[in-house]
């Protein structure tokens, strides 16, 4: 019988090599989209606000091509072309009224604004101690906490938001700061901004003495 001592062992079968799948998908770049500086919204969108007209002047002055693109003859017609004479009037209409309406509602609140009163009072609690009180900040857009805050870090004294005695919000600075307030408005330091100095008014409140 042969010897089995000098035998090579077999050799493992080849490793079969498995199908390479499909290649990976090519990513998808980021959608770009332009926001319009009038309402904000994406600037094929503007239709939907109500500053359309205002919204297309400031697209054709700084984007024609893009104007040419949602506002042109060309484009218009191909928009509306599917609408009766009826509906495309209506809308026109619709579109003109909602303008109209915005621009009332905005021209009202700058009235309202340009009427408002900014009352800063020097109030006096005894012969050393005062406290400056500032009313009417909020009809100019001010976060009454923020001013509050600035205040409080300008001046490294107390200062709060508080109802006066007509239940109105107010801040009240402890220490005599009126001229220095009226500065900072005039100025438009931090969050005192677009305050016109003709609105500002200080006044001084003094002591009553017992008796009167």
């Amino acid at each position: 019988m042969p010897s089995k001592k000098n035998q090579t062992p077999a050799a493992p079968p080849p490793a079969t090599e498995e199908p390479a799948g499909p290649p990976p998908p090519d990513p998808v770049p980021p959608v770009q989209l332009l926001y319009c500086a009038v309402c904000s919204f994406p600037v094929e969108y503007c239709e939907f606000g109500s500053s359309l007209t205002r919204c297309k002047d400031w697209l054709k002055e700084n984007h024609e091509d893009l104007y040419d693109k949602y506002y042109s003859e060309g484009a218009l017609t191909s928009k509306v072309g599917t609408l009766s004479l009826e509906a495309q009037a209506k809308l026109e209409k619709d579109t003109a009224k909602k303008e109209a309406k915005a621009e009332a509602k905005a021209d009202a609140a700058l009235k309202k604004k340009l009427a408002s009163q900014v009352t800063i009072k020097r109030i006096e609690r005894n012969k050393r101690k005062h406290v400056t009180s500032i009313h009417g900040l909020e009809a100019f857009g001010v976060d009454l906490k923020k001013a509050a805050k600035q205040f409080s870090s300008k001046f490294a004294t107390g200062s709060s938001v508080t109802k006066n005695l007509q239940g109105q919000d107010e801040i009240v600075v402890q220490g005599d700061v009126s001229d220095e307030i009226v500065e900072m408005i005039e100025a438009g330091v931090g969050v005192l901004k677009d305050i016109p100095a003709d609105n500002v008014e200080v006044v001084e409140e003094k002591k009553k003495k017992g008796g009167d």
